[in-house]
């Protein structure tokens, strides 16, 4: 570039160009002092805007974005956990189920068992009022009998002594309360 300088000077190029730059300012009305001293303010503003506004608001955007950043995280870390602690209660469920089922059975079982001792119990029972009722019954019948046996022995003494007309001893009592209680017995 530097080698097109010269040819530039030589041609007057370099002339006709600052003379349409000057034409171009007047024109448009273009002060170059003017220009200089704004470019020079816009660029003080831009600096301090730089440093005093974007800079901080910056700051500001990328605390958020790791705040949020930071909150999703947590969020799949609180996601995740609360996937554990469902399966960890699901787990507890069945294992519960599976213990309350088990008490359900041996429950059960227990009460069969002690339902089969109630009956045996109650079948030893009635048998031993059966075998009561019967020894009871049993005493009863020999105790009827032997009232039975005296009495028909006094009807047959009676009976004999009425119809014979004379007043047996003792040992003709004896005698015919004997084949009396045979008969009967038989």
């Amino acid at each position: 570039m530097t080698f097109l300088l010269p040819l530039a000077a030589e041609g007057g190029i370099i002339e006709n160009l600052q003379k349409s730059a000057q034409e171009t300012a007047e024109v448009f009305g273009v002060n170059a002092w003017a220009l200089f001293s704004q470019i020079i303010s816009f660029s003080i503003v831009a600096f301090l805007l730089h440093k005093l506004a974007y800079k901080p608001i910056l700051n500001v955007l990328e605390e958020r974005r790791k705040k949020i950043a930071e909150g999703l995280a947590n969020a799949e870390k609180i996601k995740v956990q609360l996937a554990e602690s469902e399966a960890r209660v699901q787990e507890i469920l069945t294992k519960a189920n599976v213990d309350a089922q088990r008490l359900i059975d041996e429950a059960r079982a227990s009460a069969q068992v002690v339902a089969d001792r109630r009956t045996q119990q109650a079948i030893a029972e009635a048998e031993q009022i059966i075998a009561k009722a019967r020894e009871a019954t049993g005493i009863e019948r020999e105790k009827i009998m032997a009232e039975l046996k005296r009495e028909v022995g006094r009807l047959v003494i009676d009976t004999t002594s009425r119809v014979t007309g004379k007043v047996l001893t003792q040992a003709d009592q004896k005698r015919i309360n004997e084949e009396a209680s045979r008969e009967v017995a038989a």
